[in-house]
C-alpha cells in the first residue's frame, strides 16, 4: 500500500467533520478517560522517544486521573508499533508518541508502508524538537563549513558521509543540493556506529543528533561545523548555525509528537492537546529535556498537521532532487 499525504486544508476539513459529529453526539471529552490510556512507542525502552513518552505519560496520568501505560512495540524501522496504532480503535485510549522519522521520512524513503502517516493518524501536539549537528573527524584539516565544501570539491575520492536513518540521510542530501557537492552515502545501523565511523576515519562526515554527537564533541574526537537549529545550542555555543554559515535553507529540526488514530473525536484530541501543551511548560519537563538536548515544544493539532504536510513536501522534493530511490 503506497503512503499518501493530504494538504493542510484537507486535514482541517476532516477535523471540522469530527467536530460536527462530536457536537451531534455530545461532548465525549467530559467523561474521558474512564480507563487506562496506552501510549505506543515504536522504538526500544530507554531511547529518546521512549523517555519523552514516559515523562509526558506520567504527567498525563496525574492530570487525567487514569494510568497511562507506555508500551514499546519495536521493529521494522518503526512499522510494527505505528501500524498497531493505525488500526487501533479511535477512542483516545490508544495513542502514539512518534518521532518525525516515522511520520515524515518513512513515507519518502520506503516504497511501501503498512500505514499512511496522514490518513491513519490525527496529530495531537508536538512535544519536543531537536537539532542536528554536522561533524567531521577532528584530525581533518577542516575548520568550517566553507572549508568542508572546498575540501569535498578538491578531494572527491574522500567525499563520503555516514548515516543511520532517513532523516540524517535526507538532511545531508539537502546539504549536497545547497552546496553543489557530491558525497557518497554509507549506511550504518545506528547513530553511535556512525559517530564511531567518523572518529575512525571510515567516513569523512555525518549529520546526526545530539545524543550521538555530544560524547564525540566533548572528547574532542570530532569537530562540530554547524548545527541545524535556528539558534545556537546552550551546550555547544561555539558551533554556528547553518544560517550563520550562509545556508539558511538547511535549518532542520527533528521532532517527537503525540498522535491518535484517525477518527478519534475532536474534543478528545483537543483535551489531550491542551494537556501536552501544559506539560511541556512544566519546569521538571524542561529540565529533563534540556538534559537530553531537546527543546520542549507544544502546538495545536492544526498547526502540527500543517508542519507535517510541509515536512513531507520538503523531504519528497529533496529525495527527488537527489535521485534517492525508495527502498522496499
Amino acid at each position: 500500500m503506497k503512503s499518501v499525504f493530504f494538504l493542510p486544508s484537507v486535514w482541517l476539513a476532516i477535523s471540522t467533520m469530527f467536530a460536527v459529529s462530536a457536537q451531534a453526539q455530545g461532548d465525549p471529552a467530559k467523561s474521558f478517560p474512564t480507563k487506562p490510556i496506552h501510549v505506543i512507542v515504536a522504538f526500544a525502552a530507554g531511547a529518546g522517544t521512549d523517555i519523552v513518552a514516559r515523562l509526558v505519560g506520567q504527567n498525563l496520568s496525574e492530570a487525567l486521573g487514569q494510568p497511562v501505560v507506555v508500551e514499546n512495540k519495536v521493529g521494522a524501522s518503526g512499522f510494527i508499533g505505528t501500524e498497531f496504532v493505525a488500526k487501533a480503535k479511535p477512542d483516545g485510549y490508544t495513542l502514539m508518541m512518534a518521532p518525525s522519522s516515522v511520520i515524515t521520512i518513512n513515507p519518502v524513503i520506503y516504497r511501501k508502508l503498512p500505514y499512511s502517516s496522514t490518513r491513519d493518524f490525527v496529530p495531537v501536539s508536538m512535544a519536543v524538537t531537536f537539532p542536528l549537528f554536522l561533524v567531521v573527524n577532528a584530525a581533518e584539516p577542516i575548520q568550517s563549513v566553507t572549508g568542508l565544501i572546498e575540501y569535498l570539491k578538491a578531494n572527491p575520492q574522500r567525499a563520503n558521509y555516514g548515516g543511520s536513518s532517513g532523516l540524517f540521510q535526507l538532511a545531508l542530501e539537502l546539504f549536497k543540493l545547497q552546496t553543489g557537492t557530491h558525497v557518497e552515502f554509507v549506511r550504518y545501523k545506528g547513530t553511535n556506529e556512525t559517530a564511531n565511523a567518523v572518529i575512525s576515519g571510515d567516513v569523512l562526515m555525518t549529520i546526526t543528533d545530539a545524543a550521538a554527537a555530544t560524547p564525540a564533541l566533548k572528547s574532542g574526537k570530532v569537530r562540530g561545523l554547524a548545527v541545524t537549529s535556528p539558534k545556537r545550542t546552550a551546550t555547544f555555543p561555539d558551533i554556528p548555525t547553518m544560517s550563520e554559515v550562509g545556508l539558511p535553507k538547511l535549518v532542520v529540526l527533528g521532532w517527537m509528537g503525540l498522535f491518535a488514530p484517525s477518527g478519534t473525536p475532536l474534543p478528545i484530541v483537543k483535551k489531550l492537546e491542551n494537556e501536552v501543551n501544559r506539560i511541556v511548560k512544566l519546569t521538571e519537563f524542561k529540565e529533563r529535556m534540556n538534559a537530553l538536548q531537546v527543546d520542549p515544544a507544544g502546538n495545536t493539532s492544526e498547526d502540527f498537521a500543517r508542519l507535517i504536510a510541509s515536512d513531507l513536501g520538503r523531504w519528497t522534493d529533496v529525495a527527488k532532487a537527489g535521485r534517492i530511490e525508495p527502498v522496499d
